[in-house]
């Protein structure tokens, strides 16, 4: 007890610190600048970690489907490498969700901008420049820019990693896919999906292939 005292008394004889109102006021902004670094260091992170693991083989994985009022369907291929991930929860709700990405996004052909053929890209490249929208008007240079944004923003629009996601569209379906990479820690691939609407023709089945640079796209 007399121990316990004695330290208390040493304790009250040390001297105090005085913190000024103007210390007090001051804005927090090392917290706050800190936090940010923390932010874009954990984006950074993650699209590394999602790069590293996209030369690892994908060789297992789930077929997932998801169905709208009976009138449209959709399959999709998702690969990732261990049968302990494809079994895993965040493994089944990307797939989920990928499949319900596709059936809202009637535009979408591809899986990825890389997958779309150099053929079909090519041609529209050239309806565009023949638009007779007083785009033959203009110097060459200029026309050539403004090309290449329309067709740019034509294959964004086809391709399914280029759209924001449908739970959050402050994201794109690419980064939901390094987001979930990096947290099962394996490699996942959209491999292909296909699109169903009731009525329509075999021919005009919107279909994704990872795969299928050389093949040709399907119009609905």
């Amino acid at each position: 007890m007399d121990h316990d005292i004695e330290i208390l008394d040493a304790l009250l004889l040390l001297p105090t610190v005085s913190i000024s109102a103007a210390l007090l006021k001051q804005p927090q902004e090392e917290p706050v600048a800190e936090m940010m670094d923390c932010k874009k260091s954990l984006g950074l992170s993650i699209a590394d970690n999602a790069d590293k693991k996209s030369s690892q083989i994908a060789a297992n994985g789930r077929i997932g489907s998801y169905i709208h009022d009976s009138h449209i369907g959709v399959l999709i291929e998702v690969n990732c490498e261990t049968y302990f991930v494809c079994r895993s929860e965040n493994f089944k709700d990307l797939v989920d969700d990928l499949a319900m990405q596709v059936a809202v996004c009637p535009k979408v052909q591809f899986v990825s901008i890389e997958n779309i053929p150099e053929s079909f890209v090519n041609k529209e490249r050239e309806l565009e420049m023949q638009r007779d929208d007083n785009l033959l008007s203009k110097p060459e240079n200029i026309r050539q820019k403004i090309v290449e944004g329309r067709v740019s923003k034509m294959l964004r629009e086809l391709a399914l990693l280029e759209q924001p996601f449908i739970k959050n569209d402050n994201i794109l379906v690419k980064d939901l896919l390094k987001q979930t990479i990096a947290t099962v820690g394996e490699n996942i691939k959209v491999k292909r999906f296909v699109r169903f609407t009731l009525g329509e023709t075999s021919e005009n089945t919107k279909t994704g292939i990872e795969a299928s640079k050389k093949k040709k796209p399907r119009h609905s």
